[in-house]
Order: C-alpha cells, then structure tokens, then sequence
C-alpha cells in the first residue's frame, strides 16, 4: 500500500466532507433565500468531492473500506482533516471568511494537483478545479460585499477573519506524507502555495477594505494537527451527528 497517497486522499476526503458537513447546517437558516441555496449548493460540491477522495483512499488502502465505511465508522481520531473545516459556522460572517480562505487555497492547490503524476489523483483535481473556481470567486465577492458594506458588516468581517486566521497555517505544511508526494510528483509543496494564496488574499481584502491580518499569526503550532488526528473538541459533534444513523443501525441500507 502506498502509505502517503492514503493519508493524503484521507486528508483531502475528510477535509471536504467536515466542511461540506458545516455548510449543509446553514439549509434553511441563511440569511437570504439565495444564500441558503447557495450554502446549500456548496455543500453539495464539497461532499462530491469528499466522495472521490475517498474512494480513492479505499481502493489505494485495499483493506475493503468503502467511501460509507471511511465516513461513518471512523471516530474523531482517525479523521484527517485540517482544523479549519471543523471550525463551527458562527454567525454568517463568520463562515463566508473561513470558506473565503479555504477557497483560494483549495483552488490553488487543485490547480497543481491536476498536473500530478498519478492519473487518479488529477482527474479529481481536474472535476474538482471547476467547481472550486466558482466557490473562490463567489466567496471574494462576498468578503469584498461585506467588509465595504455597513459599519457593522465590516466590523463582524474584520473580526471574523481574524478569528479564523489562526488556523489557516496548517493548510501550507508539508509534513512527511506532502513531501513524499510532492517528490514524486503526485502531489504540490504546500508551502509553495503560499505567496500566490497570500497576494490573491491581500488583494481582496484590499478591496474590501479589511485588514490582512499578520502573517506570523497564521503559523501557531498551538493551531495545528488535524493532519496528525489532533482535533478540536468542534469535530466531535460533527461527527455525533454525521454519524448517528449508521452508528445505531450499523449496516442500514434503503
């Protein structure tokens, strides 16, 4: 088995199944009826894309697990995703900037993951980039909309970027399991994704009139370990509720 192409579709499956989980809480409580469809659309993408990866990650690990059994039969411990994506929704502020910096990274990253050298890997990233190209310029507009909106909306914008700023660090380590990849060319140096990620963020804000938050403030080992299964408390509930119907009827089919 190869070790660290598990781990890495695990990370990616995990990651987008946690926030695409997140979003699907916003149905029918968004601030208007358009967002709420919108969230809800989202969230849909995401869970596609947790799909693929998953899958992935059973047919690499060839232990029999399936893209249900890797969701629903795996405690918080096992899971793999970046801390971020669990972070609770907050107020609608809150959300629309946790998705706004995952956004641009997840494009970028998809960008270089289309090229990689395992054809697997690449058509996901190649379905995934066109989906994540809308979810990136859709959540731009929005920060721009809300921090250059009313005195309020921008202080709840600014407050809320500064918030989750703290956990947007980890998305750029390359750990063991990036650099084997990234060697081999199935994967891309995550901290190579950095500069791009950090201008195509500061330009927005800029225009939103909001301040970048400090980059060193981004990179507190303190705010960092989904990857390794260190989690916050936030990813227990998620999955509480994920989880319940396969959890009290193991095996259950419609």
């Amino acid at each position: 088995m190869d070790s660290s192409l598990f781990q890495y579709a695990l990370r990616m499956g995990d990651t987008t199944l946690i926030l695409s989980q997140r979003l699907s809480q916003w149905c029918g409580h968004g601030p208007a009826l358009e967002e709420d469809l919108a969230l809800t659309n989202l969230s849909l993408d995401l869970l596609g894309q947790a799909r693929l990866w998953l899958t992935l990650a059973g047919e690499v690990e060839g232990a029999g697990r399936d893209e249900d059994r890797l969701a629903y039969l795996r405690d918080a411990p096992e899971y793999r995703n970046y801390l971020l994506a669990e972070r609770p929704n907050g107020h609608y502020g809150d959300t629309i900037a946790r998705q706004f910096l995952f956004d641009v990274w997840h494009y970028f990253l998809l960008q270089g993951l289309a090229s990689s050298a395992d054809e697997r890997v690449a058509a996901i990233a190649a379905k995934s980039l066109k989906e994540v190209t809308y979810h990136a310029r859709r959540s731009a507009d929005l920060v721009v909309r809300l921090g250059d909106g009313t005195e309020l909306s921008h202080g709840r914008m600014q407050a809320a970027l500064e918030e989750i700023w703290f956990y947007v660090g980890e998305l750029f380590v390359d750990d063991d399991v990036v650099a084997d990849l990234a060697g081999r060319g199935i994967a891309v140096s995550h901290e190579a994704l950095w500069p791009a990620w950090h201008e195509h963020v500061a330009a927005v804000l800029q225009e939103a009139t909001l301040r970048l938050p400090d980059a060193a403030d981004a990179r507190h080992p303190a705010y960092q370990g989904g990857p390794s299964g260190r989690h916050t408390e936030a990813l227990g509930y998620v999955l509480a509720e994920m989880q319940h119907l396969q959890r009290t009827y193991p095996g259950a089919s419609w």
